[in-house]
């Protein structure tokens, strides 16, 4: 039972969040046209800030097992790759091809995952999560990017410039290069003897955390308004196989192989299920609606992933503790 809770504390919020939203669609404070516009100030300006200040407040980047990293990066690649051609079978439609292939390999790390690792292994888990976070989340966009890029060329073939300039000018790659950026620039600090440090400077830092901590609420609130309970019967099939993809076979994938490699510690552990037990990352949503993919269909995905990843990480966690390794 105390299992099973935890699945549901972790989960919860974001679902009714979700619910605030589509409830305040209903009694007309938020219609969809606004909810649009909010999407696009999420993905500009306020997840690009909580992106930033995720980098920056990593410590000590020495401290990671490059293995443990690689390990992450390599099954996210992975998974990345299988589900090209798979999306190419199933669906017809580019738009939507770009959407189901983000489904599978892109998690709500930052706002579902570290936490998640913090309660699954304490201070140490969210540690190592926030030290994977300064990898991984930019491999997500950066996939994403690539995807949403490849399919938005229709039957044109994609150029490596094209991707490329994608890549480069995405809001959320942006942010969190300005964060690595702030890491070089406070490492050489140290060594030079400066104490200044970005989080001194009270009103910029102040001004950056109110900025961050509107990203997951409104991203949410926002999602809620757009969605379409109507739309389900149309997207059915979508929804079942993105579903699916994200709670079942890639937490079997990522999980099962790091558990047969027995070289990783409960805190790493705590990561991977925060990576890939994790529901479809909501961000993903605003970036689908600025590169024409078909962010109906991704919200779609993000909310139903979010319900049925309850279950998802009750099972990993459970497993996990069977075998002694939480």
């Amino acid at each position: 039972m105390k299992d099973i809770l935890f699945a549901i504390n972790a989960v919860l919020p974001i679902i009714l969040t979700i619910a605030v939203g589509y409830g305040l669609k209903k009694i007309k404070l938020l219609d969809d046209e606004n909810a649009k516009k909010l999407n696009t100030l999420v993905f500009r300006i306020f997840l690009p800030v909580m992106l930033f200040l995720n980098v920056y407040k990593i410590e000590d980047l020495g401290a990671i097992d490059l293995t443990f990293v690689f390990y992450a990066i390599g099954i996210t690649v992975l998974l990345f790759l299988i589900g090209i051609p798979v999306m190419h079978i199933l669906f017809k439609d580019n738009r939507q091809r770009s959407v189901m292939l983000q489904g599978i390999f892109r998690a709500n790390y930052a706002l579902v995952g570290i936490p998640l690792a913090e309660s699954l292994f304490g201070s140490e888990g969210s540690i190592m999560a926030s030290l994977l976070s300064a990898f991984i989340v930019p491999v997500f966009n950066i996939l994403a990017v690539i995807c949403l890029t490849i399919y938005s060329a229709g039957d044109k073939k994609p150029s490596l410039k094209g991707v490329f300039i994608g890549i480069v000018k995405n809001p959320l790659i942006q942010g969190i290069a300005c964060g690595f950026v702030a890491l070089l620039i406070r490492a050489v600090f140290t060594e030079l003897g400066i104490g200044l440090r970005l989080s001194q400077i009270t009103p910029v830092y102040k001004t950056l955390q109110n900025l961050s901590s509107i990203a997951t609420p409104l991203s949410l609130l926002v999602l809620g308004a757009r969605f379409e309970l109507s739309a389900i019967p149309h997207l059915k099939k979508h929804i079942i196989i993105g579903t699916v993809n994200r709670t079942v076979i890639v937490p079997l994938i990522g999980i099962s192989i790091a558990v047969l490699l027995n070289r990783f510690s409960g805190a790493q552990f705590a990561s991977f299920v925060a990576c890939f037990c994790t529901p479809v990352a909501v961000s993903s949503v605003p970036m689908s609606q600025e590169m024409g993919a078909d962010a109906d269909l991704m919200g779609q995905l993000v909310v139903w992933t979010t319900v049925f990843s309850a279950f998802s990480i009750f099972i990993a966690s459970y497993v996990l503790k069977v075998l002694g390794i939480f």
